[in-house]
């Protein structure tokens, strides 16, 4: 009988798809965990779960029932001091369960890289209350970023531009958090040029680095990254010891997303993901080796080679505007018809505003045309109730 290493994935959405299918590649038997049922990653694997994952005995006995060799982790909603004991206890984490506890809230994450990494960041304070919030918004004046502590692909995040926009912030704050507390953190609204995804893939040989990837956001979330991201040798540079300062206090091997605002004179850190990030599916198309590729021969201590880029690329995601039980995705073939042009269409079951349902990726000579293209595609594809 042919063994194999046992991988659950806690977070079965479009990334852990993508990455339970590039552990299948390499013979791991896959076992795919979410809080609702048809999670695009469960079409895939052996076999999969419906738990509410931040509830830590629910998690523990699954985990106990499956005693997987390889515990991965591809979202924050989960009771992450439960996996600390079970890191305890002899299960593997990736990358390691303090990786997963610390950047499950944004204030872990970024007091260990301002406070005690001393990584250039943008200004911040957090607050508990609304009354707390206000304050902390005027002390650090209009506008600034409003975040709640724990969400996922940018929900619950704003931009509050004065006084009048107070209460508004807040609300989306409380809206949009993965766990339903009042703690937000306020920052400071930095002017920048651009922003990037450093991917950065950390294994027992040493760490590697992605080339840079340009994304453009809208209420937190993306809707446009493309790959190479145009940069000075020096931005470069300090990009990549920020990345590997956080990743290196982290620890454990895997790959990880790592966020960071270029301004003219100096390079932000953002914030960091241990696991895919979503601006990261453009390299599905740009690279030798995708991020879910790294990403699986990494935690299985497989070679990586030269981390090299295969043609520019760029990626346009499709959200839905409205909430149907009963959808269809049309214009496939016509976006298909596009020069070099993917697609990944998630399978999730139901629809909701703002939801990511598919991607369109595309690769050319320069990004500028990859990034032609990729609209092109989006512009062919339209969600119509069923």
């Amino acid at each position: 009988m042919f063994h194999t290493k046992k991988l659950l994935l806690l977070g079965s959405g479009e990334l852990g798809k993508e990455v339970i299918l590039e552990a299948q590649r390499l013979g791991v038997e896959t076992i795919a965990v979410d809080r609702y049922a048809d999670a695009p990653a469960m079409h895939v694997a052996d076999r999969s779960y419906v738990i509410d994952m931040l509830d830590k005995q629910a998690l523990r006995a699954l985990i106990v029932r499956e005693k997987p060799d390889l515990i991965v982790p591809e979202i924050e909603a989960i009771a992450t001091a439960e996996l600390v004991k079970l890191e305890e206890e002899g299960f593997t984490i990736i990358p390691t369960a303090r990786a997963a506890q610390l950047t499950m809230d944004r204030e872990g994450i970024r007091r260990l890289a301002a406070e005690t990494l001393g990584l250039p960041t943008a200004k911040y304070r957090f607050a508990d209350t609304y009354d707390e919030f206000a304050e902390a918004a005027r002390a650090m004046g209009f506008p600034c970023v409003v975040k709640p502590l724990m969400s996922s692909s940018g929900k619950g995040q704003s931009v509050c531009r004065s006084e009048a926009d107070l209460a508004e912030s807040w609300r989306i704050a409380m809206e949009g958090g993965r766990v339903q507390q009042g703690r937000v953190i306020v920052e400071e609204f930095i002017r920048f040029e651009s922003e990037i995804t450093l991917l950065t893939v950390r294994t027992a040989q040493g760490t590697q680095f992605c080339p840079p990837i340009g994304h453009i956001q809208q209420g937190g979330d993306y809707i446009e990254s493309w790959q190479p991201h145009e940069m000075t040798a020096s931005q470069l540079e300090e990009s990549r010891r920020i990345a590997l300062a956080i990743t290196d206090a982290l620890g454990g091997v895997g790959l990880f997303g790592v966020e960071l605002f270029l301004a003219e004179d100096k390079v932000y850190f953002s914030e960091v993901s241990p696991r895919p990030h979503d601006t990261g599916l453009v390299t599905l198309v740009s690279q030798n080796l995708s991020e879910f590729a790294l990403h699986v021969r990494a935690i299985l201590g497989l070679p990586i080679p030269e981390i090299k880029l295969a043609s520019p690329g760029a990626s346009r995601p499709l959200k839905a505007l409205e909430a149907w039980d009963d959808y269809r995705l049309s214009g496939a073939a016509e976006a298909l018809a596009v020069p070099d042009t993917q697609l990944r269409v998630f399978g999730k079951p139901v629809t909701k505003p703002g939801r990511r349902m598919a991607v369109a990726l595309a690769a050319a000579d320069t990004v500028l045309e990859a990034r032609s293209r990729a609209a092109e595609a989006l512009g062919k594809l339209k969600l119509e109730r069923d």
